[in-house]
């Protein structure tokens, strides 16, 4: 896909069959052991190939805090962290991190100002949802785990509108995961 002068808004992430991209109490026990370490089939979009073409990330508040409990170094390196929250950071707050909030679209523009021309890393469940309604994702790589949760957090719940979206790559991994590339269908 040629590159945009304001870069795309993307969201990459991983589901249950049943859609949900967190277990219970933020749960991620379900997901493969090893994550973006796991071999890919050709052509499929891998956490590094992503990353290479992102210059900001929008993250909502939870998502964050899930990310910083992780006991592994801050994974974003010094690229602008656009945090989409109400309260404080916590005082260890990475350099690269900033609170900001207000209206989606609002969020999203900050971000792409963020990126320099390049592409926007979108995540957090609530956040996504809200990017979906506002007709703001341009891509969406979903890599489908073969387990049904029952519950937890949902990527698609309570959108407000149908969001229809077209396949444009699939890609099967050896274990069973499947690799989803969708583009929104725009009206």
């Amino acid at each position: 896909m040629p590159d945009s002068p304001t870069g795309r808004v993307r969201v990459f992430c991983a589901s249950s069959l049943d859609g949900y991209i967190a277990g219970p109490g933020d749960d991620l026990s379900w997901l493969p052991e090893g994550g973006s370490d796991a071999p890919a089939p050709a052509g499929a979009l891998t956490y590094d190939a992503l990353m290479a073409d992102v210059g900001a990330l929008l993250m909502g508040r939870r998502t964050y805090d899930v990310v910083r409990a992780f006991p592994v170094p801050w994974p974003y390196g010094d690229r602008p962290f656009l945090c989409a929250t109400h309260r404080p950071l916590d005082a260890g707050a990475p350099t690269s991190v900033r609170a900001i909030s207000g209206p989606v679209e609002s969020l999203v523009a900050a971000a792409l100002d963020a990126a320099g021309g390049r592409d926007v890393y979108l995540d957090g469940g609530d956040l996504i949802r809200q990017a979906c309604d506002a007709g703001l994702v341009d891509e969406l790589t979903l890599t489908l785990v073969p387990v049904a949760l029952g519950a937890g957090i949902p990527l698609f719940g309570a959108l407000r509108s149908r969001f229809a979206m077209r396949i444009e790559g699939l890609h099967l991994y050896p274990g069973g995961l499947a690799q989803l590339r969708l583009v929104p269908r725009r009206a």
